[in-house]
């Protein structure tokens, strides 16, 4: 498709983030390509509510943008900003517009800075899109051109028929991932309290750790069942009430404490991709909702494995925000915060992948018997051997006591250790990396193969 103007533009907007932004500030980069501006990557921050934050906002998205853009590949040559953010309470859309006038010219500033020009700055708040680069009121009057209805325009015809979606907003994908505020809240609060005073004591414990890793697992597979055998229903809200409806309090308790340990999360996302992707994702997604009160912190692993698993099956938009939300819950979570830089940088999900597939085929492998050697015989023993013989007739000390009528001689065995090293074993472990380092380092040995294939940054 080729855009020429402000009012395609405006339109185009939900198409390239999939979303309706809200509250937003979003740079699209351009591309020169036979004299045509071709879309590259995307990025996207909330406005700051204090002007004061936006000097640095402008600064840091500016920045992101085209250092992104140049570890994939390509600079950017010129620049698309959009401002977008619905009128307050007495307020118009063309006060917006003025209102969020110095934070376009902020960010004007820092992309001419890098010599990167915003050849289109628009203003999009009540229906209505505004211009800060165009005064002429033939084309961009002062009281803003109205948009046109959602999915009547060419471009609309054609992302449908390309097969792209546009979910509503950013405000209706969280509330997917967000904890319940509804009276349910306090019961599923009291159950994590009971679940905790004896699941987290034997996660503690080395023998403990194990039994509740696999009750986790079991758990977990039998619900991710249950959910992949109830009847559809359409609309994401209705949805999630159904997911919501067949886990009870005291299996999302027992679910949610188990995944705090790392071990057990890491086994968990090996539930990816095929059939089990969709059932483990709407199964992460309902955990992180059950994450009320002051368990909001543990809502970092179902958030982090719901932006996984959304990332591998190809969903970018969900695991963004996934992860962007498991890192709110927890700052210092490292494998959202891997997870969140590999995805905005463009990585390929598939190294990852192969990494866990890796793991559980060493762990489901069969373990080999250890292997006993024979001793081997030194001359001293062959001296031995030879008197021994000697003095039994050419007949072997063994035979020679047996028919003697005493007790039979033991062959000698070599002193060592027989102690196996098999995945997960306790040598083993001295020497692996574990699953989110690995993770890391393997990573970076793919870091430069998959940096073609990122489309945006968030």
């Amino acid at each position: 498709m080729t855009l020429r103007t402000p009012a395609e533009l405006a339109d185009a907007l939900p198409y390239l983030l999939g979303y309706r932004p809200e509250d937003s500030i979003v740079l699209v980069a351009l591309h020169d390509k036979d004299g045509r501006g071709r879309f590259g990557g995307r990025a996207r921050l909330g406005i700051p509510p204090n002007a004061g934050d936006w000097p640095a906002a402008a600064r840091q998205l500016a920045h992101g943008l085209v250092k992104g853009s140049e570890r994939r590949g390509g600079r950017p040559e010129q620049m698309v900003l959009f401002l977008c953010q619905e009128p307050v309470k007495g307020e118009t859309g063309r006060q917006v517009k003025e209102r969020l006038g110095p934070l376009a010219h902020t960010l004007r500033l820092e992309c001419g800075g890098l010599d990167v020009p915003v050849v289109e700055a628009l203003c999009i708040s009540d229906g209505r899109f505004w211009s800060y680069c165009c005064d002429n009121q033939g084309c961009c009057p002062a009281e803003g051109t109205p948009m046109g209805l959602p999915g009547t325009s060419v471009l609309a015809a054609a992302a449908t028929y390309a097969g792209l979606q546009v979910r509503g907003t950013l405000r209706e994908l969280r509330a997917r991932l967000l904890p319940w505020d509804r009276p349910a809240a306090l019961e599923q609060e009291v159950a994590l309290d009971t679940a905790g005073l004896t699941t987290v004591p034997r996660i503690l414990d080395a023998a403990g750790r194990h039994e509740v890793a696999e009750e986790t697992l079991r758990l977990a597979e039998r619900v991710m069942g249950r959910l992949a055998d109830a009847p559809l229903v359409t609309g994401m809200l209705a949805a999630d009430l159904r997911d919501d409806e067949l886990i009870t309090h005291d299996e999302a308790a027992t679910l949610i404490l188990g995944l705090q340990d790392r071990t057990t999360r890491d086994r968990a996302a090996e539930w990816m991709e095929g059939e089990a992707a969709g059932p483990a994702l709407r199964l992460w997604r309902a955990l992180a909702r059950r994450c009320v009160g002051p368990y909001a912190e543990h809502a970092a692993a179902p958030l982090t494995l719901a932006g996984w698993v959304a990332w591998s099956t190809g969903d970018e938009l969900e695991a963004r925000e996934a992860l962007a939300m498991a890192l709110g819950a927890d700052p210092d979570y490292l494998f959202a915060r891997l997870l969140h830089q590999a995805c905005n940088e463009g990585l390929d999900p598939e190294s990852i992948r192969r990494c866990l597939r890796a793991e559980r085929e060493n762990r489901e492998r069969p373990e080999p018997e250890p292997a006993v050697s024979a001793p081997q015989e030194t001359p001293s023993h062959r001296r031995v051997r030879t008197r021994a013989r000697g003095a039994t007739g050419g007949r072997s000390p063994r035979r020679s006591r047996a028919e003697a009528g005493g007790a039979s001689a033991r062959l000698p065995r070599p002193r060592g250790s027989a102690r196996r090293t098999h995945p997960g074993g306790a040598a083993e472990i001295s020497r692996r990396p574990d699953g989110v380092r690995g993770m890391q380092a393997r990573q970076e040995g793919t870091r430069q193969a998959g940096a073609e294939s990122g489309n945006g940054e968030d």
